[in-house]
């Protein structure tokens, strides 16, 4: 997968989860130079993201010119997922030296409307395409199980695994984080859950949340 790869997944993400269809996805290396090594997996449309409008449209132009930027200085020699969420970047994937590294970060940090990077890359070989397929699996499975989960609002979250690593972002209090983190570790294959997420208050939720319809006035 590219790194214009990931944002295509990630405008998929936002359609309804197609299990069948996430689980056969393949991870390819074919539509640029520079590939993308982790699947991401979230849920909802923009009406129902937590996410302003505005802040959504933010986050695709950041994807967009971080990955532009990245294929541009440093080509093939990384491998690497770009996603943004609510202008906090989350970078994963592999590097071959520390200077690769820490020049990722500074491309990154370097775009416009960026307010934070999580440099969670590591510096290893490339990984396969079976990794990478594997996650796309476990992306899936976590996804699944969240969506199962009726004291949460799985389109809250958005899931990035990494050889085996998962990745929780969104806009969420503590308790649905911390729920959400119990969730996955649970999830076969996973070997590591990291959070990444931005907590806001109970009561910030509650204003979020649709208001119910008022019952029709008895006549």
């Amino acid at each position: 997968m590219t790194i214009r790869a990931a944002s295509s997944l990630h405008k998929l993400s936002r359609l309804p989860v197609l299990l069948l269809a996430l689980a056969g996805a393949v991870v390819s290396s074919a539509c640029v130079p520079l590939a993308v090594g982790g699947a991401m997996v979230g849920g909802g449309l923009m009406a129902t993201d937590r996410r302003t409008s505005g802040a959504q449209v933010e986050d695709e132009g950041i994807e967009y010119k971080a990955g532009a930027r990245i294929r541009e200085q440093l080509g093939d020699r990384v491998h690497v997922n770009v996603n943004s969420y609510n202008r906090m970047v989350l970078i994963t994937g592999e590097t071959k030296t520390e200077a690769d590294r820490a020049k990722l970060e500074q491309i990154v940090a370097g775009v416009e409307n960026v307010s934070r990077v999580l440099n969670e890359t590591a510096v290893t070989f490339l990984s396969s395409y079976t990794s990478r397929s594997n996650d796309v699996l476990i992306a899936t499975k976590v996804k699944a199980s969240l969506v199962d989960a009726p004291d949460l609002i799985s389109n809250a979250f958005y899931i990035v695994v990494e050889r085996g690593e998962v990745f929780i972002m969104g806009r969420v209090t503590e308790r649905e984080a911390a729920r959400a983190v119990s969730i996955a570790r649970g999830v076969s294959g996973v070997t590591k859950v990291v959070r990444a997420v931005e907590i806001i208050s109970e009561e910030e939720l509650a204003r979020m949340l649709p208001k119910p319809a008022k019952a029709e006035a008895a006549k």
